[in-house]
Order: C-alpha cells, then sequence, then structure tokens
C-alpha cells in the first residue's frame, strides 16, 4: 500500500481548519507531538496513533519556551526533509504541523502555564522553566488539534505526568496514551540527542540500562531500601569514565514524591551526563 503524503502545514490556522472539517464527519484524531529529528521510538507512537484514530497529526516543532539559556535550543536537529522520509516508511501520516517559531508565539504573545506538584523536583529541580514551556506548547498543540487522543513516549517519564496532571486539573477533553520506552540493541533509550554523543561516549552510554536493570534484580531479590539500591546504581554507572550523575530517584510512581523503601510499586528515573550529553532513562518496578 502506498504511504499516505502528508499535508505539511505552517499554520496552527489552518490546521485547525481542516481537522474541524474531518471532525464533523466523524473523524477521530490522534496527535503525537515531537521536536522532529524523528527516530523508532517516536514512530512507535506514530504506529499506536493510526492503529487507533481516522487521522493522524504529527507536530515537528522544536519549542523555544521549553530551553532555558545555555541549553542546546541552536543546535538542537532540524530535519524536516529527514523527518518526513521517516514517516513515510510507516505508512506516512495525514498532516504535519511545521510551525516556526513566530507562528506559534506571534508578536504580543504573553501566556504562561504551570503545572504544580509533579514539576517540583527531578527535571524541574535542573530545569526550573522546562516544564512550563513544555505544558505551554503541548496545551496550544491540544487546542489547535483538539485531538482524541494524544500519545507520549515513557522515556519522558516526567512530562508525560506532567501532560496527564495538566489534563486532569483543567479537564481537557483528550485522552493520554503513554507507549513504551524504545531501546537499541544494547538498551539505550532512543532519543535525538544520542546523536550528540562521541564513539566512545556511545559506547559507555548503555550504563544507563544497566544501572536500571541491576535495580531491577536487587528488588526481585528482595531489596526494600531505596538508598542502597541507589547506592549501588550510582557505583555502577560511575564506572562509565565520562559520566556525572545529575539525579538517580526511586518515586511514587503517581506523585514522583522520593520513597525510602520499595514496597509497592515505584519507578526509578535517572538523568546522567556522558560527556557534554544528557540522557535520561527510567524504568517502572512493578
Amino acid at each position: 500500500m502506498a504511504a499516505i503524503q502528508p499535508e505539511v502545514i505552517n499554520n496552527p490556522r489552518v490546521l485547525s481548519e481542516r481537522l474541524g472539517a474531518l471532525r464533523r464527519e466523524g473523524k477521530t484524531i490522534g496527535l503525537v507531538p515531537t521536536m522532529g529529528a524523528l527516530h523508532e521510538g517516536h514512530l512507535s507512537l506514530v504506529r499506536r496513533s493510526k492503529s487507533l484514530c481516522d487521522v493522524t497529526v504529527v507536530s515537528i516543532f522544536v519549542n523555544p519556551t521549553q530551553f532555558a539559556p545555555g541549553e542546546d535550543y541552536e543546535k538542537y536537529p532540524r530535519v524536516l526533509d529527514a523527518d518526513l522520509a521517516c514517516l513515510e516508511s510507516v505508512g506516512g501520516v495525514d498532516f504535519v504541523l511545521a510551525p516556526a517559531p513566530a507562528d506559534m508565539y506571534p508578536e504580543g504573545f504573553d501566556a504562561h502555564v504551570h503545572i504544580g506538584g509533579v514539576t517540583r523536583r527531578l527535571e524541574g529541580e535542573f530545569r526550573p522553566t522546562h516544564f512550563d514551556g513544555v505544558a505551554l506548547v503541548v496545551l496550544k498543540l491540544f487546542n489547535i488539534s483538539r485531538a482524541d487522543t494524544a500519545f507520549f513516549g515513557q522515556k519522558d517519564y516526567q512530562q508525560a505526568a506532567v501532560i496527564q496532571k495538566m489534563v486532569r486539573d483543567l479537564n481537557l477533553p483528550i485522552d493520554i496514551r503513554v507507549c513504551p520506552i524504545v531501546r537499541e540493541a544494547d538498551g539505550l533509550a532512543m532519543s535525538s540527542r544520542n546523536k550528540y554523543l562521541s564513539e566512545s561516549e556511545r559506547k559507555e552510554a548503555p550504563i544507563l540500562k544497566k544501572s536500571l536493570d541491576l535495580a531491577a534484580r536487587l528488588v526481585s531479590g528482595g531489596a526494600t531500601d531505596a538508598a542502597e539500591i541507589k547506592y549501588r546504581m550510582r557505583a555502577l554507572i560511575e564506572t562509565a569514565p565520562s559520566s556525572a550523575i545529575d539525579y538517580i530517584s526511586i518515586a511514587d510512581p503517581d506523585t514522583l514524591e522520593e520513597l525510602d523503601a520499595v514496597e509497592g510499586s515505584a519507578v526509578i528515573l535517572l538523568a546522567v551526563r556522558i560527556g557534554t550529553t544528557r540522557l535520561i532513562d527510567n524504568m517502572i518496578l512493578p
């Protein structure tokens, strides 16, 4: 079957009009928000949307409001032609929203969105303005598309928790689906930032997944002390010469509050710099 050639739209208002007409025909709409530089992790979300919804929209927008000064906004890859070819490999999608910053944040724009609670720790501590920018752009995408379902990856666990809380707190009429992490053969979670790793750093990067696997083995063997589990994880990660740990957290999977003991369900989240590249990963413990 020939791939669907997407209608690439820059103007959010035009996309709203196209989708409004389809909605009036009774079509269901799936949204996959991305910043481009697509990989198999993104494509797994696209496949899920296509399996559940009549119409699939992929947004490709490097969102300036979620980057702090000194972060990698300017060098973040922008490869729209390659992204469109990537989407073609899964049969294509119906629409691609590819706006410029001025399309999303026109002159005079001065709105803010802040979601409390789950933003307080972890990424919120190391990147204090990050989730405000994420919540702002995602809320705009929800309003532009009026999608029935939006698809996010588990790799950005805290981000997904923030979006789910925003939907609950603001009574947004949209279903959020969080899909499993997609990994390379050696366990490294797929990420657009993996391209920043040097050859030697790329060989070290799977240490994140190895540390998560170690924690899972410890818990399955009866370990409950969160401090001891994190100590063992830290010792393993530090065997990678270029590693620097921002955080290792064992937290409640809903509130992301730190746990002293693993006595029920928990999520392990970590952020580690390999060289100058900051990587995140997580694992849900049953």
